[in-house]
């Protein structure tokens, strides 16, 4: 069962890599503008759970989302202020808080259907990060 499950991160890992190179957006790796598209590096969540990754280029510039669609009402600009509040759970995604709010089955796939689409545990993050950690970005 574990080898399946990291099996299905891995493919999500690979296929997301996939969909971005065929994507044929003429975006090189060296132009990648962060005032445009967010942060290059993904952001690893830790709280509630050890370890939800998010990529700003899969929502900026595949999903042609601007900033300020999730920025300052759903998710604060700094990085970490979410996971620091008590309501950043599950639940209240499942009601249409933070990710929920397009993450509803609607607008985007549903939360609680494509669990390792965003879930790659504390093994995913240590193979994401490197077994090191020492290029540990975590918010």
């Amino acid at each position: 069962m574990k080898k399946l499950l990291m099996l299905m991160v891995l493919g999500v890992f690979l296929l997301t890599g996939a969909l971005l190179w065929a994507s044929g957006d003429g975006q090189e790796q060296e132009e990648y503008d962060e005032d445009t598209y967010g942060p290059k590096d993904p952001i690893i969540w830790v709280k509630p759970v050890k370890s939800v990754v998010f990529e700003h280029k899969v929502h900026t510039m595949q999903g042609g989302l601007e900033c300020d669609s999730c920025h300052d009402d759903l998710f604060e600009m700094e990085a970490g202020v979410a996971e620091e509040n008590e309501d950043f759970t599950m639940k209240t995604l499942y009601e249409g808080g933070y990710c929920g709010a397009c993450h509803d089955g609607s607008t985007a796939f549903a939360s609680n259907t494509r669990c390792t689409a965003c879930h790659i545990g504390a093994r995913g993050q240590a193979r994401l990060l490197g077994a090191d950690g020492a290029t540990e970005k975590t918010h």
